[in-house]
């Protein structure tokens, strides 16, 4: 009921080829998050958090449009320097350098997921792409090439959470999901950007996220990184 009059795609992405680059990383929606998940602020426009009580049925549905309106759809995965923890913004950083690379966004996700330590065909959205034959979702389907990661286990963790997301779960899936369409489809939805903010931008970040940020700085690829920055800029 969040698109009921269908969504407006840009005529520059009809029958186009597209490329991915999402990060290896886990999700306090979808547990993880990778090239499925990466069209969701591609395809979705301003009300596109309405769909994050049903993400894992919207996930789906837009890797079939993708597949509708697109001539071809690749994802290169960076997991270079992966995230664990409550993400997208409250993450635990490692360096695991990785690259993942694939024209099936299914396949794909549940490769990440794997090497994450998870059970790909538990994560909801992927089980279900595979269910709709949108791409393997697998493990034991997928031909890898490269690099043996066979044994690879990130030991990832999952279904954590900030303080701002818990609250969002409790509108989602708890007991305040009457009051869904008052606090987040309604005038009254500032207050959750706020509140978001103040948490992430006022504590998290503050406190938590720049002590993260200057260890990765300091490994070889943050020097690099540094490379790449204007100079006189910190």
């Amino acid at each position: 009921d969040v698109y009921p009059d269908g969504l407006m795609i840009p005529k520059t992405l009809m029958g186009t080829n597209v490329i991915h680059l999402p990060t290896l990383k886990t999700h306090v929606f979808t547990e993880m998050t990778g090239a499925m998940k990466n069209a969701f602020g591609g395809l979705l426009h301003l009300k596109r958090h309405w769909t994050h009580s049903v993400i894992h049925e919207t996930l789906v549905d837009l890797l079939t449009i993708q597949k509708e309106i697109h001539r071809g759809i690749f994802a290169v995965m960076d997991g270079v320097i992966a995230g664990d923890g409550p993400g997208p913004r409250a993450m635990r950083p490692h360096i695991t350098n990785l690259l993942i690379a694939s024209r099936d966004q299914v396949a794909i996700d549940a490769t990440a997921a794997k090497l994450m330590g998870f059970d790909p065909l538990t994560i909801k959205f992927i089980r279900l792409a595979d269910e709709a034959k949108l791409g393997n979702g697998d493990p034991r389907c997928i031909d890898l090439v490269g690099d043996d990661v066979s044994n690879v286990n990130l030991g990832f963790h999952r279904n954590e959470n900030t303080f701002a997301s818990k609250g969002q779960k409790l509108i989602y899936h708890g007991p305040l999901k009457p009051l869904e369409k008052i606090l987040l489809r309604s005038p009254l939805v500032p207050w959750s950007y706020f509140a978001s903010r103040l948490y992430h931008d006022g504590y998290w970040y503050p406190f938590v996220g720049i002590p993260r940020k200057k260890k990765i700085m300091a490994s070889d690829w943050g020097k690099l990184f540094r490379e790449y920055e204007p100079k006189g800029q910190d």
